[in-house]
């Protein structure tokens, strides 16, 4: 294996590595009122990791008050075995779909909202698109998705009768030379739509589903608030609590001013 390669799955490996939660089981009962949203979150292919905990904080102190589920669907499969294992993905995608179903049949009224990071983003979206025309996801958040750029999301969107959020980052070297090297979450060597964004279709029902997307690019400005632009940088709890938490509450993207820059005046 030569240099660049090896620094490159470190780099990718390096996900995997970070402090371990652990994750909430499947069967966790749901407790929340109708009124109150339920929120599923899935993480990466590097499993339910600190970043997945900084994410969900953030968008509590920031006034998203929802019940908070986070699903670790890698299970013993994490790091490049989740990436790769495309059975476990429709298997753990059907489990999520099932889940989702479960909450909207026993309360109908209650709001659903569904966030993913990376690689999450496949299992969101194959399971979202798995429900049934009477289930609905309210608002569906993608941070730095490591899905194709030509991934087909007008199914999951067609079940989305809110909005839907893609962070992106044109620097974040996971979704470039990453997921070039070893691959998107539906197995395509490219540079995924966290890095470039998702091609968006222009004529019929995948256009008007699409309508519903909104994708958004790095500001260098949301360094202030703890994003880096790197590939974990849109889950920091700063980021969430004053960026994506209005944004979900709102619909408005909250503006972050750069930081001054230090003048130096002629002496008099």
């Amino acid at each position: 294996m030569n240099l660049r390669r090896r620094i490159g799955l470190l780099l990718l490996l390096s996900i995997t590595v970070l402090p371990a939660c652990a994750g909430v089981p499947t069967t966790q009962p749901v407790t929340g009122g109708d009124d109150q949203p339920f929120l599923l979150h899935l993480p990466g292919i590097g499993g339910h990791r600190w970043p997945d905990e900084m994410l969900t904080q953030g968008l509590l102190a920031g006034g998203i008050d929802a019940e908070i589920h986070i699903y670790d669907w890698t299970g013993e499969d994490e790091g490049l075995n989740a990436l790769t294992n495309s059975a476990r993905h429709e298997k753990q995608a059907k489990i999520v779909a099932d889940l989702l179903v479960g909450v909207a049949r026993s309360q109908p009224r209650r709001p659903i909202i569904v966030t993913c990071h990376s690689g999450g983003a496949g299992i969101a979206a194959w399971a979202i698109e798995q429900l049934p025309e009477d289930v609905n996801v309210r608002q569906w958040l993608m941070v730095a998705p490591a899905l194709s750029p030509e991934f087909d999301l007008a199914p999951a969107l067609q079940r989305v009768n809110g909005s839907a959020y893609a962070f992106l980052s044109s620097i974040d070297p996971i979704n470039g030379w990453g997921t070039r090297n070893f691959g998107t979450i539906d197995r395509l060597n490219v540079d995924a739509a966290g890095k470039v964004g998702f091609e968006v279709p222009t004529d019929g029902n995948r256009a008007t589903a699409y309508r519903k997307l909104r994708q958004i690019p790095y500001d260098s400005a949301w360094v202030r608030a703890g994003n880096a632009g790197d590939h974990v940088g849109g889950m920091m709890k700063p980021f969430a609590r004053r960026v994506i938490a209005p944004l979900l509450l709102t619909g408005e993207l909250p503006k972050i001013e750069p930081a001054q820059r230090a003048t130096t005046r002629p002496a008099a």
